[in-house]
C-alpha cells in the first residue's frame, strides 16, 4: 500500500474503493454527475473487463488492468519523415487506395495550415466565440464606469447587429432558438449605441421581448445589469449578503460549495448587492415591459416543502435581514470580500482568466473606493481590453475567455499524431511554452485538498489560482509526444502534474474540471443561480482524459485509475454513448471515453465498446459526418443529431478507430467527409458551436477545434495509435 498525495491510501486491494467483479459496480453504481439519470436507465451491473493491451500481463481473460506493478510508460512513435516538412507517409495499406492518398494530402494541408498559425512564442490560440451578452455587458460596464467611447461602442454595435436574427432576436449559439436575456441585453446595448427604439430591427426585438414576458422574465444577471441604471429595482432581485465570505468551508452554501467560475462571480456580486448602486439611466426602457405601469408582476411561491419554495422563503428572510444587518459586520464582510477579490487577481490583471468574474470584480472594487487609476483597476480594465477580437469589417467581438494552453496542447497532439517528427522545432517550441505555463503554487482547490502539492496547467494565459484537470491531462499527453532537449525538465513537470491530478480525484472515483468533490446539490437551487451550472461535478469527458493520460503514464493498473475506469463503465448511457460535460455532447463524451478505455486496456470486443460503436454508427449523417446540436443538453431527442461538423466528425472517428473500426465503412465515410469538406488552405469551416461552458446555458465555438481534431483523426487513420506498448517494468 502506498500513500497518495492527498493523504489517502492507494492500493490495489482493501481500502482502494475498487474490487474486481460485482463489487466494482457497487462502488461505482451511483456516480454523482450533477444531472438526473435518464429515465428507465438500468442500474449498472458489473463492469465487463477485457484483456489488457499487448505487453500487459493479465490475471485472466476478462481482467481489468489489475493490481500489477505499473507498466513502463508507453513510448511515443517516431516519425519516418526526417525533413519535418509535413506528415510522414502512412504505413501503407496494400494496395494503397485512393481514399488513403486523399487522406494523406488532406493531413499534409492541415499540418501546414496549423504550423502557419503558431505564435512565435510557441502557442496556438483560436477565437473563443460565445454570444452577444459578452459584448452588451462590456458596453454596460463602460457606461457604468463612465469610460464608454464612441469608437468602441460603434464597433461593438456592429458586431451585435450582425448577430441579430431576422425576427429581431438573438440566440446563444449558431442556429439556436431565440433567447430572452440575450435579446434584452443586446437590445439595451444597441440603445446605448444610438439605435432608435422605433427602428425596424429594434421594434421587432422589443415586440418579441414583450411577448415572452419582458424584463421580468429575464435571468437574474440581466436584471442586475439593468438595476445598475435603475431600469429594474434592487428590491426585486435575490439578496446576496457579503457575509457569505465568513462561512467556513464545512457549512452548506459557503463560497467553496460553488464551482470556481461561480465563486469568482458571486463574491464580487455580494458587494454589489449590498451597496445597490444606481447610475443615471440615459433613456427609459418602458418598451421592454409587458406593462410599464406594473413592471414587477407578482410571482407565486413554490410550496414550502420543495427546495425551490424553501430557498424562496430564505431569500425573503435575507431581504429582511438586510434592513437589520449589523453595520460593523457588514462593513467587515465587504472588506473581506474586497481582499478576497484582490488576492485572486492574476498577473495579467484578470480574474480567473474569464470575463464574468472580471467585470463584476471591477465593479465591486470600484464601489469599495478603488478609483480607475488604481493599479488593480488599471490592470483589470486592460485585461478586459485583451478579450476583444477586432474583425476585418471593424466589428469588435468580446471573448468570454481565452484558451491558449488548451489550444496549444491539442495542436501539438494533432501535429504529432499526423506524423510531425517529435523533435520538430514547432513541437519543441510548443513544449517550451507549455512548460513555462506550469502552475506550481497553491490555489482554491487546496480548500478541499489541503496538503496536496501543486502542479498542473490552466486553460488561459494567466490563471494560477485555478489550474484545471482537463488541461493538465492533455498537456501531459502532448509533452509525451515531443522529444524535448531537456528531458529532465519535462519529467519533473509531468511528475508534478500526475501527482496533483491523482490527488484531485473525487470520492466517487471520477474527476471534475477544477475542484474535487464539488457536488453539493444546494447551490443550483438558490434563486440567484438561474444562469447555468454553478457546481463542478465529475464528468465523463474529464475523467476519460485523465484515465487516458494515466494509462500512457503506465498507471493503468493503479487502483485510482481502475476506479476511474469503473466509474466510466457505470456512466454509459443506455444507448451506448456517454454524456459530454465540456463539449457537445454525447458525441464528445463518447469520443473522449472510448479512446481512454482502450488505452487503459479495455478490449475493443468489450460490450461497452461495442455498444458505443453501434451508437456512433446509428447517428452518422448521410453525408458521412457526425454532428450534434447544443439542444441535446436540454432534450435527449437531439443526442447525436445535428448538421455535420469537422470537430464532431473527428471525435466520432477517434472513438471508432480506438474501437478497432479503422477498416469499417463508417470510418471510411467519415474520413471521406473530412477530405471533401476541407478548404484549399487546409482548414475547415465550422459555424456551429461544439463546445460548452454550462450545458445548454453557455455554448462555445472554439475556432481551433475545426483544425486540431480533424488533423488528429486523419493522423490516427493514417498512422494508427500514437503510442506503442512498452511492456512491463
Amino acid at each position: 500500500m502506498t500513500a497518495t498525495t492527498d493523504g489517502s491510501a492507494d492500493s490495489a486491494g482493501a481500502g482502494s474503493g475498487y474490487e474486481p467483479g460485482p463489487a466494482a459496480a457497487e462502488g461505482a453504481g451511483a456516480p454523482d454527475t450533477g444531472r438526473p439519470a435518464p429515465a428507465g436507465q438500468a442500474e449498472p451491473g458489473p463492469p465487463e473487463p477485457a484483456p489488457a493491451r499487448p505487453g500487459t500481463p493479465r490475471a485472466g481473460a476478462d481482467a481489468l488492468p489489475g493490481p500489477t506493478p505499473d507498466r513502463a510508460r508507453p513510448t511515443a512513435r517516431t516519425s519516418t519523415d526526417p525533413t519535418g516538412a509535413g506528415p510522414r507517409a502512412a504505413e501503407p495499406r496494400e494496395p494503397q487506395d485512393a481514399g488513403t492518398i486523399a487522406a494523406q494530402e488532406a493531413a499534409a494541408r492541415a499540418t501546414r495550415h496549423l504550423l502557419e498559425r503558431q505564435d512565435p512564442a510557441g502557442w496556438w490560440k483560436g477565437d473563443l466565440e460565445t454570444n452577444v451578452t459578452m459584448d452588451a455587458e462590456d458596453l454596460l460596464l463602460r457606461q457604468f464606469l463612465g469610460i464608454r467611447d464612441e469608437a468602441t461602442t460603434h464597433a461593438a454595435a456592429l458586431f451585435i447587429r450582425g448577430e441579430q436574427n431576422a425576427d429581431g432576436t438573438w440566440a446563444t449559439f449558431h442556429g439556436g432558438p431565440p433567447e430572452l436575456s440575450a435579446t434584452i441585453e443586446a437590445y439595451v446595448a444597441l440603445r446605448l449605441a444610438g439605435d432608435a427604439p422605433d427602428a425596424p430591427h429594434m421594434v421587432r426585438a422589443s415586440a418579441w421581448i414583450r411577448a415572452r414576458g419582458g424584463i421580468a422574465a429575464a435571468r437574474v444577471f440581466t436584471r442586475i445589469w439593468l438595476a445598475l441604471f435603475g431600469w429594474w429595482s434592487w428590491d426585486h432581485l435575490p439578496e446576496l449578503p457579503p457575509e457569505l465570505v465568513f462561512l467556513p468551508s464545512w457549512v452548506p452554501l459557503n463560497i467553496y460549495d460553488f464551482g470556481c467560475w461561480a465563486r469568482q462571480t458571486i463574491v464580487p456580486l455580494t458587494v454589489v448587492s449590498a451597496l445597490r448602486p444606481v447610475r443615471p439611466a440615459p433613456f427609459a426602457l418602458d418598451e421592454l415591459h409587458t406593462d410599464a405601469r406594473a413592471p414587477y408582476p407578482a410571482r407565486r411561491l413554490a410550496p414550502a416543502t420543495t427546495w425551490d419554495g424553501a430557498f424562496q422563503r430564505m431569500d425573503k428572510a435575507l431581504h429582511v435581514y438586510r434592513r437589520f444587518a449589523p453595520r460593523r459586520l457588514r462593513k467587515a464582510a465587504m472588506a473581506a470580500a474586497g481582499r478576497w477579490i484582490v488576492e485572486r487577481q492574476e498577473n495579467d490583471g484578470c480574474w480567473g482568466g474569464i470575463q464574468p468574474p472580471a467585470v463584476y470584480s471591477v465593479i465591486a472594487l470600484h464601489l469599495l473606493g478603488y478609483d480607475l487609476g488604481h493599479p488593480v483597476m488599471r490592470a483589470g480594465l486592460e485585461s478586459l481590453d485583451r478579450f476583444a477580437v477586432w474583425r476585418e469589417d471593424g466589428a469588435r467581438m468580446i471573448e468570454a475567455c481565452q484558451s491558449p494552453v488548451w489550444d496549444t496542447c491539442l495542436a501539438a497532439i494533432a501535429l504529432a499524431d499526423a506524423g510531425l517528427p517529435p523533435d520538430h522545432p514547432a513541437l519543441v517550441k510548443a513544449a517550451d511554452w507549455m512548460l513555462g505555463e506550469e502552475i506550481v503554487r497553491t490555489g482554491d482547490w487546496a480548500v478541499r485538498r489541503p496538503g496536496l502539492a501543486p502542479g498542473g496547467w490552466a486553460f488561459e494565459f494567466h490563471n494560477d489560482t485555478y489550474p484545471d484537470i482537463d488541461d493538465t491531462a492533455e498537456v501531459i499527453l502532448a509533452l509525451r509526444r515531443i522529444d524535448h532537449p531537456d528531458p529532465a525538465r519535462v519529467e519533473a513537470a509531468i511528475a508534478r502534474g500526475v501527482s496533483w491530478t491523482l490527488g484531485m480525484q473525487s470520492g466517487n472515483g471520477a474527476w471534475a474540471a477544477f475542484d474535487a468533490d464539488n457536488t453539493s446539490v444546494l447551490p443550483n437551487r438558490l434563486p440567484f443561480c438561474d444562469f447555468g451550472e454553478v457546481v463542478d461535478p465529475p464528468s465523463a469527458d474529464v475523467t476519460a482524459h485523465v484515465v487516458e493520460m494515466l494509462a500512457f503514464e503506465g498507471k493503468a493498473g493503479l487502483a485510482r485509475t481502475r476506479r476511474g475506469i469503473a466509474w466510466l463503465l457505470a456512466e454509459q448511457e443506455p444507448e451506448g454513448c456517454w454524456f459530454g460535460r465540456w463539449g457537445t455532447n454525447y458525441v464528445y463524451g463518447t469520443g473522449s471515453v472510448v479512446p481512454a478505455l482502450t488505452a487503459a486496456g479495455i478490449a475493443p470486443s468489450h460490450t461497452a465498446i461495442r455498444r458505443a460503436v453501434r451508437w456512433l454508427e446509428s447517428v452518422q449523417n448521410e453525408d458521412g459526418g457526425w454532428g450534434e446540436d447544443q439542444r441535446s443538453y436540454k432534450d435527449r431527442a437531439w443526442a447525436g443529431k445535428g448538421d455535420s461538423t469537422a470537430s464532431q466528425t473527428a471525435w466520432a472517428l477517434m472513438a471508432l478507430m480506438a474501437a478497432g473500426e479503422r477498416e469499417g465503412k463508417a470510418v471510411e465515410r467519415g474520413v471521406a467527409h473530412l477530405v471533401r469538406t476541407q478548404g484549399q488552405d487546409g482548414s475547415w469551416d465550422e459555424p456551429h458551436f461544439t463546445g460548452t461552458g454550462f450545458p445548454w446555458d453557455f455554448s462555445i465555438n472554439y475556432h481551433l477545434y475545426r483544425q486540431v481534431f480533424p488533423l488528429t483523426a486523419l493522423g490516427r487513420y493514417l498512422h494508427g495509435e500514437p503510442f506503442t506498448a512498452a511492456g512491463e517494468s
